[in-house]
């Protein structure tokens, strides 16, 4: 690969996850300081990701693959969810902030996967090319984390009683401009599937509905679904839990977990040597158990090292059994429905599966809610921890073990 393309899908990758990762993980935070939200309307805005990533399978299939190239659709997307960013840092009341935030992340979801279209197609050997780019995504997530709290200081007590946290949309719009007009100068990434018919069943990955014939692949399709809903409890509660009990520069402290993400991916091929896929998976749904207890008796305080291993357990919590199932399912669903199975898992998991998570922490939120404005988080936090425990026993018992492909494990 020629440096330059590989600068350019570099600047993409990092660019692409600053915008997400500036307003994403405060965005709880931000609903209740600015907007008075309530725990529900918290959940309608989170649970928009979950809309966006049910819909972005017919962006991508129905104009992507078939009309346009994917980087003049992707400075398309990322030009209009500028626009839609700097609405949602005007917005003065949920009303008027939630139709900007679905509008956005309905054209958001989609440039996921067009920016790994547009890097595979520049790489002749992805499989050890692709990580060296990706991993400046997760760099673009990490640096927005840091800039928000340690050079803007806007999720500080005093910036955050003044409404600064608004900023931070202002922040990303600017920067979705940026990727918008970049991406009309990165290499050309014609249609993948141009001329071809494109069904239904090929854009929702119908076709890999045959795997869940095998009792396996079944159960672990339905632990996907279900442990996404502690997941979005992390994702919608964190930030605001982490700022409401006193912790200093939360979103930088968060950004640890990123920072585990890359270390225990690492370590992921050795575990699965070593233990196999189902303790490999079960150790990964164990973390989410310990993780929202460490929170439930955590504090800002004494105890403040218990809320930082919590964060540090994201890099299992989340490669441990979402990087390890995508593995998986490559492994049992074969070359012909390899795109159709991978498509499936997250419309499972990201879509329905956060899309519940959302709604019941929502719920949960609103049920723990304390007279003077502050949460029960101790309960709000047992509860995830004890459904993810649950799943994981239940995965236990169901799940046969079995063992990956060595050219599988080689691949990571």
């Amino acid at each position: 690969m020629k440096n330059l393309v590989r600068f350019q899908l570099s600047a993409m990758m990092f660019l692409e996850f600053f915008i997400w990762g500036g307003w994403f993980v405060t965005l709880g935070t931000f609903l209740g300081n600015n907007l008075e939200a309530t725990g529900t309307q918290t959940a309608m805005a989170f649970s928009t990701q979950s809309w966006g990533a049910i819909i972005a399978p017919f962006i991508i299939g129905l104009i992507a693959d078939k009309f346009f190239n994917a980087e003049r659709i992707l400075g398309f997307l990322h030009l209009a969810g500028a626009v839609l960013l700097f609405m949602m840092y005007t917005s003065e009341d949920f009303g008027t902030f939630y139709p900007y935030i679905l509008g956005y992340m309905i054209l958001y979801m989609p440039t996921l996967a067009l920016v790994n279209s547009i890097s595979f197609f520049q790489m002749n050997d992805p499989e050890k090319q692709f990580s060296g780019i990706r991993v400046f995504g997760t760099l673009g997530w990490i640096i927005a984390g840091l800039v928000i709290s340690l050079v803007f200081a806007w999720d500080a007590p005093e910036a955050r009683a003044e409404g600064m946290l608004r900023n931070t949309f202002l922040m990303v719009a600017i920067a979705s401009a940026v990727l918008g007009l970049f991406s009309f100068t990165l290499p050309k990434t014609p249609p993948s599937s141009k001329g071809e018919k494109v069904t239904l069943s090929d854009i929702l990955g119908l076709e890999a509905l045959a795997l869940l014939k095998g009792r396996n692949f079944l159960m672990f399709f339905i632990a996907s679904v279900l442990i996404c809903i502690p997941l979005a409890f992390y994702y919608q509660n964190a930030n605001p839990f982490l700022s409401e009990v006193g912790m200093e520069d939360p979103t930088a402290m968060m950004t640890i977990g990123q920072i585990s993400e890359v270390l225990f991916l690492l370590l992921l091929p050795f575990f699965f040597k070593k233990f196999g896929f189902k303790i490999t998976l079960l150790a990964g749904m164990l973390a989410w158990a310990l993780r929202y207890l460490l929170f439930a008796y955590g504090n800002a305080g004494e105890l403040v090292y218990m809320l930082i291993i919590g964060i540090a357990l994201h890099g299992i919590c989340y490669d441990f059994f979402f990087v390890a199932g995508q593995i998986y399912t490559d492994s049992k669903a074969g070359p012909k429905i390899k795109s159709a199975a991978q498509g499936l898992i997250t419309l499972a998991t990201y879509g329905v599966g956060m899309l519940i998570g959302f709604y019941v922490a929502g719920l949960i939120s609103d049920l723990y809610l304390n007279a003077d404005g502050s949460h029960d988080w101790e309960q709000i936090w047992i509860v995830p921890a004890g459904f993810a425990f649950v799943v994981m026993i239940l995965f236990a018992i169901f799940f046969k073990n079995e063992k990956l492909d060595k050219k599988v494990i080689e691949k990571i």
